[in-house]
């Protein structure tokens, strides 16, 4: 018999408010619709009335998980308008923590994959190691969320010679987890069993609908903004593009860990070629002048856009922010077509959706 599913928009098997109607026959998908806008907080239109440091306040509460990639796209545009260069210290603390803030973005998504296929135990193993990386961000920004480590024209803080061994230390001991994790996710029948074919995106697909970030590298798509158009000295450092090709959910886990490495040796590069100098502008913060810039950023569910309007004033006249999610969403239904209502809740949950950020 034919049914129709409703999932959500707030529903026990997912993490985030979205509501996908699923057209069945049985237990298999026939059909889907994803639908949005259940968490709409009116950020870009609250942006205009603030000032363009307290808008790096407000645009990191966009997402928690990703606020340091929102604070960077908007601070990068406002540094283009002003025509400021950061200086380079403060460049390497941007990557620095944006990559430990991609590290703990993907160890979250990998325990809440790991815990939506019912391995629990390596579920709390995963998030053991995360809150290492959460510590390490506390030390260095003084928070664990929202970070406040942007500012115009640089970093807000210097890293010391003991926060620097430390950091080393921490990411030691989290490569040597994440290569027995890597060992277990690649052979434990379990996650195999219900990831492996399951939720598959094309390559064509994924190009056709226009997937990004780590969603769009699992359906072997090299494409990353970091490589393709570097910013805060991206094309210093020395990493691969990951990219997977069975396309499917255990595409997306592997595509994760493999990023995990990524992230790991982009910081340790920083480290080792930490220059020496200023982290920031100093009190000399210039006056914004009239003008637009448009930035791609890799945050760590993938390409962010951020344009930046001003006119002379105190305040932006334009804000606009074009987050991953809304470019990934539009898969959903294309991955459910064909799988069964017991996976709907994994795959929706594979793209690693922030409906915070989407629904800004």
């Amino acid at each position: 018999m034919s049914y129709i599913v409703p999932i959500g928009p707030y529903h026990p098997a997912l993490e985030e408010p979205v509501h996908a109607r699923l057209y069945t026959e049985g237990e298999e998908i026939k059909s889907a619709e994803v639908f949005i806008g259940y968490n709409h907080r009116g950020i870009e239109k609250l942006a205009m009335q603030k000032n363009f440091i307290q808008t790096i306040t407000l645009v990191e509460r966009v997402c928690g998980i990703c606020s340091h990639s929102h604070a960077l796209a908007y601070a990068l545009c406002l540094e283009e308008i002003a025509g400021v260069q950061v200086p380079k210290r403060g460049q390497y603390m941007r990557v620095i923590v944006e990559e430990l803030e991609r590290l703990h973005s993907h160890y979250l998504w990998l325990g809440i994959a790991l815990h939506l296929v019912g391995h629990d135990s390596l579920f709390m193993h995963t998030w053991d190691d995360r809150e290492a990386i959460m510590d390490m961000l506390e030390e260095l920004t003084g928070n664990r969320v929202n970070y406040g480590i942007v500012t115009f024209g640089g970093s807000r803080r210097d890293i010391t010679d003991t926060q620097i061994q430390d950091l080393r230390d921490m990411l030691d001991k989290i490569e040597q987890s994440m290569l027995r994790l890597k060992d277990i996710l690649l052979s434990d029948k379990t996650v195999a069993l219900r990831t492996q074919g399951v939720g598959v995106l094309t390559t064509e697909d994924a190009l056709r609908i226009g997937a990004v970030g780590p969603h769009a590298r699992a359906s072997n798509l090299a494409m990353d903004v970091r490589k393709d158009a570097p910013y805060s000295s991206y094309e210093d450092f020395d990493f691969d593009v990951a990219v997977w090709p069975s396309c499917d959910v255990f595409s997306r886990v592997v595509i994760r860990v493999l990023e995990n490495f990524s992230s790991i040796s982009i910081i340790r590069q920083a480290l080792d070629k930490l220059p020496k100098g200023p982290v920031n502008l100093g009190n000399r913060i210039p006056k914004i002048p009239a003008g637009e810039y448009m930035i791609r950023h890799e945050a760590p569910r993938g390409q962010l856009t951020y344009k930046v309007v001003t006119d002379g004033g105190e305040t932006n006249k334009r804000l606009s922010i074009h987050v991953p999610t809304f470019r990934n969403a539009p898969t959903v239904p294309t991955m459910l077509k064909g799988n069964s209502v017991a996976d709907a809740g994994l795959i929706i949950a594979s793209i690693d959706p922030c409906f915070s950020c989407m629904d800004r």
